[in-house]
């Protein structure tokens, strides 16, 4: 009977480490540390008459919110968080129920709790955010990375920020990009 090749006897614990073990114990030494992938957007478009509390999406919010849900179709979305008003959990509906994932409240007043939450909970997770033209940007700066963009303005609804987020230290804006139809309209219409 033949005796199997020294190389494949060092080989074959290392191919069930990686079939049957946990890879990131293997692996996270070349990756650095666990990381949180987190995509943060703003609210779809909102009823704008005056007077409202907490108003609805428009047509065109809601086609938002479907856009939402198609440009993040092949991320492995672990998680979403949105603030208690009407037009942020609308934004997500149509992500979360495709994903059959229950969105967590958060409180957008407090960013540094957020940032902790993501820090604690989502490390190797991809998790959605869903704010408001002010406490986006902040939200990110808690994370401990720089603003991407000067502002959102209020006629601003379709960027969508991508956020490495690490266990540990300052997180990395990896991309800035739009989705969904153009939101460039003149402020004021």
């Amino acid at each position: 009977m033949r005796k199997p090749a020294r190389p494949l006897l060092i080989l074959l614990p290392l191919l069930a480490l990686l079939l049957f073990g946990n890879c990131r114990l293997l692996f996270s030494g070349l990756y650095g540390p666990p990381s949180a992938i987190v995509y943060l957007v703003r609210h779809a478009e909102k009823d704008l008459t005056p007077g409202l509390a907490d108003p609805l999406l428009t047509p065109a919010g809601e086609q938002r919110a479907l856009a939402l849900r198609d440009t993040l179709r092949r991320a492995a979305v672990h998680a979403i968080l949105t603030t208690d008003t009407r037009r942020t959990k609308a934004t997500v509906t149509p992500l979360a129920e495709a994903r059959k994932l229950t969105p967590e409240i958060y409180d957008p007043k407090r960013a540094e709790d957020v940032a902790k939450l993501i820090r604690q909970r989502f490390q190797n997770k991809t998790v959605v955010i869903v704010g408001h033209s002010n406490t986006i940007l902040p939200l990110i700066e808690a994370f401990g990375a720089g603003k991407p963009v000067p502002e959102i303005r209020d006629n601003e609804y379709d960027y969508l920020f991508r956020v490495m987020v690490p266990e540990s230290g300052p997180a990395k804006v990896l991309s800035v990009s739009r989705y969904g139809a153009s939101s460039a309209v003149p402020a004021g219409k």
